[in-house]
């Protein structure tokens, strides 16, 4: 098997899964799972890694707001700590598990968003835990939030502008070329924007970009031979839950594209996969983290081809 590069896209659910307590031991625990699946491609192929934050950064958001003898932090610094923290975790992990001169570095990424982008007036993206209608209702009137149901729950939602720029993009590549697993773009990179009166003055943007669309972007901006999109299913079902869902094993972009996913949870996936495919001309794929070694190869999830 030649030498790649890959990007992998790790979900949520590698760090934190659905009903989990949120401790930093539950987490780790999480993470040395996903490092023991993702050791054999660090070793085979140029390996980099983003990840998801959505429950770290509503934890930190909640924290913040329990203390009120100053302003809770905003959205883009919490993103920056839990990049840091999130990506600690796992170089620590996965370094454990490769030899000692393998290289790792953790890069905290800012990603330039449009402060123009309607995603502002309509926050659609998951933060944080889960609440009953109560909870969200009195946490709604208290600290002025928005809350949308996630299945049988509610949480809270932010704005999840679209991303234009990874502004990190030349160290990651310099540390690509020299052999380096690279951990960034986590949570779907630190969301910055220009202010508009033309000084180029950069500034956090209160937002979450989606972790697979920005995972997407840098994919693509590295030319990578392969987008790898980590989940908990084992691929890209037709009719989810129903007596007729099909997995679809390999599928064209122009194929996959035609069909409709949820927009909180595949929708977003198939979206990058499709940029990725049309852009590069190379595979996305689209499955389970325990069968990461087997849709490298082909042989499990779904994968998006041209």
């Amino acid at each position: 098997m030649h030498k790649q590069t890959i990007v992998v896209a790790l979900g949520g659910n590698a760090l934190l899964k659905r009903s989990e307590p949120m401790t930093a031991d539950t987490q780790r625990k999480n993470v040395r799972i996903a490092a023991r699946a993702l050791a054999p491609i660090a070793m085979e192929h140029d390996l980099v890694l983003a990840h998801g934050n959505g429950p770290q950064v509503g934890l930190l958001a909640l924290q913040a707001a329990a203390y009120t003898e100053v302003e809770p932090y905003p959205l883009d610094v919490l993103g920056a700590q839990t990049e840091g923290m999130i990506g600690y975790v796992i170089e620590q992990e996965l370094g454990n598990l490769l030899p000692f001169e393998k290289p790792l570095a953790t890069i905290l990424t800012m990603v330039e968003v449009d402060p123009e982008d309607p995603a502002f007036s309509d926050p659609t993206k998951f933060v944080g835990p889960t609440y009953t209608k109560r909870e969200a209702d009195r946490l709604s009137k208290q600290k002025e939030w928005t809350f949308k149901k996630d299945g049988t729950h509610w949480r809270r939602v932010v704005a999840s502008p679209e991303p234009k720029r990874i502004f990190e993009l030349n160290p990651i590549k310099w540390l690509v070329e020299k052999g380096a697993v690279v951990i960034c773009a986590g949570g779907g990179g630190i969301p910055t924007s220009y202010l508009p009166d033309g000084t180029r003055t950069l500034v956090g943007a209160e937002a979450v970009i989606d972790k697979d669309l920005a995972s997407g972007l840098l994919a693509r901006e590295l030319k990578a031979d392969l987008f790898l999109m980590a989940t908990n299913t084992d691929g890209v079902y037709l009719d989810w839950g129903k007596l007729t869902q099909q997995l679809l094993r390999t599928v064209t972009a122009d194929e996959i594209a035609s069909y409709e996913f949820p927009a909180g949870s595949m929708g977003p996936k198939v979206e990058a996969a499709v940029r990725f495919v049309r852009a590069t001309g190379n595979r996305a794929a689209i499955g389970n983290l325990d069968d990461i070694a087997r849709i490298v190869a082909g042989e499990a999830g779904t994968s998006i081809v041209p």
